[in-house]
């Protein structure tokens, strides 16, 4: 009876503490989310934590529990537009597709992912290139997952015999970083003007053949 009466009370502590941590995690959820929607309507230097704690209908001791500042509210925005890019390009690694294609569609699931991002955002927009381009530390996660899922496409191409690269990590950081540097002239479609649409993928296309596959 000591060791069932033991075992429930563990139970029912677990799923107290399970069910306080997911209730605080759908709030912080939904103050990122109200802080998203204020940002891109007003912008950044507009919206202040009362117009959240407001909209959220959280209150401001609320608000300051999950974030000591508009500055980090916002931060949190921007790494969670960041995941959810990350996630995007990570169902495309999973899917079972040639290794040069999948090549070519991270790419593009990075820079369509982004633009959806920016055009999404309004108002905040201009925010968001600043600390995109400037604050190297909201980028880290997302530049890992990214460089981890390239070097995993890569060495399966070469594994199977697709792909003939004798230094996986110098090209990896080739293609993130021309990528990178992309992605304002893509968002803003200044990408090979004049070409018609779809056509700078059949370019990346060849430029990727041509780079890792076997002649």
């Amino acid at each position: 009876m000591a060791k069932l009466l033991t075992l429930y009370a563990t139970t029912l502590i677990y799923n107290i503490h399970t069910g306080a941590h997911m209730a605080s995690e759908k709030t912080r959820q939904k103050l990122i989310d109200v802080a998203r929607q204020l940002f891109a309507k007003n912008g950044l230097e507009e919206t202040t934590m009362n117009d959240i704690a407001s909209a959220s209908g959280k209150g401001r001791r609320t608000l300051y529990t999950y974030f000591k500042s508009k500055e980090a509210i916002y931060h949190a925005v921007v790494q969670d537009e960041l995941d959810r890019m990350s996630e995007q390009m990570t169902r495309v690694a999973q899917q079972d597709m040639d290794p040069e294609d999948k090549i070519v569609a991270l790419i593009y699931s990075h820079l369509n992912a982004i633009k959806e991002v920016v055009q999404r955002n309004g108002n905040m927009r201009a925010e968001f290139f600043r600390d995109i381009w400037r604050v190297s530390l909201m980028r880290k996660n997302f530049d890992r997952n990214e460089k981890n899922l390239l070097t995993q496409v890569i060495t399966e191409g070469v594994e199977s015999g697709h792909f003939d690269v004798d230094d996986v990590p110098l090209i990896v950081d080739i293609i993130r970083y021309a990528v990178k540097g992309q992605e304002v002239p893509y968002i803003y479609g200044r990408l090979a003007d004049g070409m018609p649409k779809g056509m700078s993928r059949a370019v990346v296309q060849k430029i990727i053949h041509r780079s890792l596959s076997k002649r």
